[in-house]
């Protein structure tokens, strides 16, 4: 006997809504102000806080334009050397990255983006590397050594971890990266941002007995952290917005190739 099913059948998985049009125009509105703001800040940081430790010798620069050049003026020579490099390839990294995330320039000029692509991982390479020899000698301490040293060594990884990505063809795991990457050495420019907030608070809230030393020391013991950790979470944010592919500690590349090697 043959019985009929009242039960409808089941249907389709509701598609998600897709965002409309105004939507997604003050999206890209929102995307190019912070765009244009990442670009200012860094440019800014670049002439104002880089370049005047590129003309002269620590000992004859003005402590007021390059605070740390008394401090690594007694450094031996290997450190301030490593000093000087450092700053160089951080101002060219800080300089480059922005212009890699134009999409526009992307997808216009995809030869002139490779090539700046590599310059920029470069500069993040030797700046990165320079920023360890220097870790020992900070003048923030073992916090110092520890904030920036980490720093540094991630700085580095997660520059060989985008390299790598596109050497494989993998494009969006080399997007991902990638913003971890800048977020880093956008640490440079929220140093001073953080530096300058926290010193701002501090005189604030002790008024006629505010001391500028001992709250500038305070504000750079905290930023050796402050600085770039902070931009990291917000750079996985950004990443899961955009469907990127999220942290993984092991590369996959180097994971299969040791599969392989074991068979």
């Amino acid at each position: 006997m043959t019985t009929l099913s009242t039960d409808a059948p089941p249907s389709p998985p509701a598609r998600p809504s897709r965002p409309s049009r105004s939507a997604r125009r003050r999206r890209r509105a929102v995307g190019r102000i912070g765009w244009v703001a990442v670009l200012l800040t860094s440019l800014t940081i670049v002439a104002y806080s880089a370049v005047p430790y590129l003309l002269g010798s620590l000992e004859q620069l003005d402590p007021d334009r390059a605070p740390l050049a008394p401090a690594y003026a007694q450094t031996p020579t290997v450190v301030q050397v490593a000093l000087v490099v450092h700053i160089v390839g951080a101002a060219v990294a800080l300089f480059v990255g922005p212009f890699q995330f134009w999409a526009a320039s992307r997808r216009r000029f995809p030869g002139l983006h490779r090539w700046l692509g590599r310059t920029y991982l470069v500069g993040v390479w030797v700046g990165g590397l320079a920023s360890l020899v220097m870790a020992p000698y900070n003048t923030a301490g073992m916090i110092g050594f520890l904030g920036f040293g980490t720093l540094g060594v991630l700085w580095v990884w997660t520059g060989w971890r985008a390299y790598r990505a596109i050497r494989t063809g993998d494009v969006r795991s080399h997007q991902a990266w990638m913003i971890r990457n800048f977020s880093l050495t956008f640490g440079a420019v929220m140093l001073r941002i953080w530096t300058g907030t926290l010193v701002a608070a501090q005189a604030f809230a002790a008024g006629d007995a505010f001391d500028f030393d001992a709250a500038f020391e305070n504000a750079y013991n905290a930023v050796t952290f402050l600085a770039w950790v902070p931009n990291l979470v917000v750079a996985e944010w950004m990443i899961r917005r955009r469907g990127l592919p999220g942290l993984r500690i092991v590369d996959p590349v180097a994971r299969t190739a040791q599969s392989d090697d074991r068979r």
